[in-house]
């Protein structure tokens, strides 16, 4: 990363900060409240079905980070409309709306830029648990988890994915070893599946894997090999038999695992039936000790809610 890069990134804490702040200030309510002072909050909707994650029970549906963080795989004018609709009041007001909805659990990026938002989320009483995609050395591990107190710690799969692929797998390892010496459960993320199953077969102390449906860091060299028939690209190649690919290495696996991208980031969302699929492929096809985790937007349909309803219904385990 060159210096502009870190830079930017800078500038970007910075002005996020100042957002909190602001809002916290100029709107002289508790974070993430819509509603005026006095009014009563919506009513909690019982827990979603649960997997054990070490010593925490964690719902099967975890809200994921990628729409928060500007992260559509559509292009850089979607990027663009989720950063400027997720504003710091917004993210806290998001969680908030999954915690009332069932969800308990949180999968976040950018420590430095998640800290207020969680902080805040905890002051006003929030129970929901959160864990970490990260990459990097012991320092910034260290300061992370000072930082944020997430009850895990995972390594981010595209850097998984590139340092397999150069030969510096150690590295992930003494970031899961790091994170174990801290006290935390620690975790590998991938998009190819064959590196989620040569850390389970070479015995890694993991605690739990993160697993991506697609594989999308496939080199341009692996991509020439592959059909020309693949579900939709833009940007990115999702082909459609990935899914089945990935799931089959989840049910190896001892650890539980967290499927990601189930919905083809957003590939999917064209119609709510293609939704209950997604979400009924991911059920049917992974552990009962496993999950998954869905990125949501809700500027313009209340997904959190849809999708809640559909881990309630098609995540049940059977005497559980």
């Amino acid at each position: 990363m060159d210096e502009r890069t870190h830079q930017r990134e800078r500038t970007g804490r910075r002005e996020f900060l100042s957002q909190l702040s602001a809002a916290a200030a100029g709107s002289g309510l508790l974070l993430g409240g819509t509603a005026g002072a006095g009014e009563p909050k919506p009513d909690a909707a019982p827990l979603l079905p649960t997997i054990q994650l070490g010593d925490h029970r964690i719902t099967r549906l975890v809200a994921g980070w990628n729409p928060i963080g500007g992260y559509s795989y559509m292009g850089p004018h979607t990027d663009r409309h989720m950063k400027e609709y997720f504003t710091p009041e917004r993210i806290v007001e998001y969680l908030q709306r999954c915690e009332r909805a069932g969800i308990n659990a949180h999968q976040f990026s950018r420590p430095e830029t998640m800290a207020p938002v969680l902080r805040s989320l905890r002051e006003q009483g929030s129970q929901m648990k959160f864990f970490c995609l990260h990459s990097g050395d012991q320092a910034s591990i260290k300061q992370a988890i000072e930082l944020t107190s997430p009850m895990a710690f995972v390594h981010h799969g595209g850097a998984t994915d590139r340092m397999f692929r150069e030969g510096k797998s150690q590295e992930v390892h003494d970031f899961v070893k790091c994170v174990r010496d801290a006290g935390l459960p620690a975790g590998v993320s991938a998009h190819n599946p064959d590196n989620i199953k040569r850390v389970a077969d070479e015995g890694w102390p993991v605690d739990l894997f993160m697993c991506c449906f697609y594989y999308l860091t496939r080199t341009p060299e692996e991509l020439e090999k592959m059909p020309p028939i693949v579900t939709e690209q833009i940007g990115y190649a999702f082909f459609s038999d990935d899914p089945t690919r990935m799931t089959e290495v989840m049910r190896q696996v001892d650890q539980p695992c967290l499927g990601f991208k189930i919905l083809a980031a957003g590939r999917k969302c064209g119609h709510k039936h293609t939704v209950k699929e997604a979400f009924r492929f991911a059920f049917e096809h992974v552990k009962p000790t496993d999950g998954v985790i869905v990125g949501m937007y809700p500027r313009f349909e209340d997904e959190i809610s849809e999708n809640a309803q559909y881990a309630r219904e098609l995540g049940r385990v059977e005497g559980a």
